[in-house]
């Protein structure tokens, strides 16, 4: 559990970072979004293919990384590629607040709904913190809520679900980097197409460039392997619901890097939605005690 825990944590904290960087990098304009995805996949790629060798075991009778790539979850790269997609692209017209609010409820909702109709059975103490995690979230977000475009929130309610089925995908994951890496060197395709339909509009400086290659290969890459590690320890229901905890981690981002002020909304929130969080793991645990 520690270990889960442990995990979990440290792909919460790249997601943040991931947050903050794509923001960084959209809104002053740096870099537009095709480019700034393609980038940030790339580096995604190059980032895993130097763990790949040092961490990941080939089985016996396994003919090595080159061939095994070309059999891993092509549904799982393209969810990862439409999720990246949908979020630089969302981010264009839609405000920060809005943005999360509609990705990580999407997220939330398309992991709650499969797994309910899967036959899975939440308990009333996961549906209380549940309820809990998702007040503090609004609550955290709702003073920088406008009226969304219509087409930004299409593509971030489409980028959260492809999220969400790239996250309930890796719940098998018995090698989480080396999976995590097949799925972005099944989306350089992808990437080729995208590169070849948006070359005339590209447009770029050094700073844009710098942040999609952290985005990529720190928060992306590296982040998305952890969180493959983290994921079959966990149930659908604390899976979607630690995410949860992303907008938090970012909002105390701010206060320490960016010299906000921390108000009583923060503390508020923060409180409610991790306070939600451990309802939920409590919640779990006590019913494997009593099992």
């Amino acid at each position: 559990m520690l270990r889960i825990i442990l995990l979990t944590g440290m792909a919460m904290l790249a997601f943040a970072g991931n947050s903050v960087l794509s923001r960084l990098a959209l809104a002053s304009g740096s870099i537009d979004a095709a480019s700034f995805s393609s980038i940030r996949l790339l580096s995604g790629v190059l980032m895993l293919a130097i763990l790949l060798p040092l961490v990941a075991r080939v089985k016996a009778g396994e003919k090595g990384h080159l061939q095994q790539m070309f059999r891993g979850s092509y549904n799982a790269a393209a969810y990862l590629f439409i999720y990246v997609i949908g979020f630089s692209y969302a981010y264009l017209t839609l405000d920060t607040g809005v943005g999360a609010l509609i990705l990580f409820g999407s997220v939330q909702l398309t992991m709650i709904l499969i797994s309910l109709f899967s036959g899975a059975r939440f308990r009333p103490f996961e549906w209380f913190g549940l309820l809990m995690a998702v007040v503090g979230f609004v609550y955290l977000v709702w003073p920088s809520l406008t009226e969304p475009s219509l087409l930004g929130f299409v593509l971030m309610t489409v980028a959260g679900i492809a999220w969400g089925l790239y996250t309930l995908k890796g719940r098998g994951a018995d090698q989480p980097v080396r999976d995590t890496a097949y799925n972005f060197i099944k989306t350089l395709p992808m990437v080729a197409v995208l590169t070849l339909l948006t070359l005339a509009d590209a447009r770029f400086n050094l700073q844009g460039v710098l942040l999609a290659v952290a985005s990529g290969s720190l928060a992306s890459g590296l982040g998305y392997a952890i969180w493959y590690m983290a994921l079959p320890g966990l149930q659908n229901v604390q899976a979607a619901v630690v995410q949860l905890t992303v907008p938090v981690i970012a909002a105390a981002g701010g206060v320490v890097f960016a010299g906000e002020l921390i108000d009583q909304r923060l503390m508020v929130a923060s409180l409610l939605v991790l306070g939600g969080v451990l309802c939920v793991f409590l919640s779990k645990h006590q019913a494997a005690k009593t099992a």
